[in-house]
C-alpha cells in the first residue's frame, strides 16, 4: 500500500496492491471497505503484468478506513502492508486498516 498526501486539498491518494502470491491466479479482485459501504461491485482492481492487482483511491485525510480484498467473489484476503488490523464486527477475523 502506498500513500501520497496532497498539499492542495485534504486528500490522500492511496494505492492498494494485492501481490501475485495472495491473488493466486484470481480472475477478479474487489476492494471493499468503509469507503465504499462494503460493496463488492464498487471498486475492482486492475490486473498487473506480474500477476498482482492494483487500484488507486482518493480518500479523505485524517481518517481510518477498514477494508479487505475479495478474490473471485469467494475468498477474503487482508492487505499485507496495512497500517494495522482490527477484529471485524462478526469477530471471526480481522480487517485491514488504512490511516490517512
Amino acid at each position: 500500500m502506498k500513500k501520497r498526501f496532497l498539499k492542495s486539498k485534504p486528500v490522500c491518494k492511496v494505492t492498494f496492491e494485492l501481490p501475485p502470491q495472495a491473488a493466486n491466479d484470481a480472475q477478479k479482485v474487489a476492494l471493499v471497505g468503509d469507503f465504499n459501504d462494503w460493496d463488492p461491485d464498487a471498486t475492482t482492481l486492475k490486473r498487473l503484468k506480474g500477476g498482482g492487482y492494483s487500484v488507486m483511491l482518493d480518500l479523505p485525510r485524517d481518517r481510518e478506513f477498514q477494508f479487505r480484498y475479495l478474490i473471485d467473489g469467494q475468498r477474503w484476503e487482508n492487505d499485507w502492508e496495512a497500517d494495522k488490523y482490527i477484529p471485524n464486527s462478526a469477530g471471526d477475523c480481522e480487517n485491514s486498516v488504512v490511516i490517512t
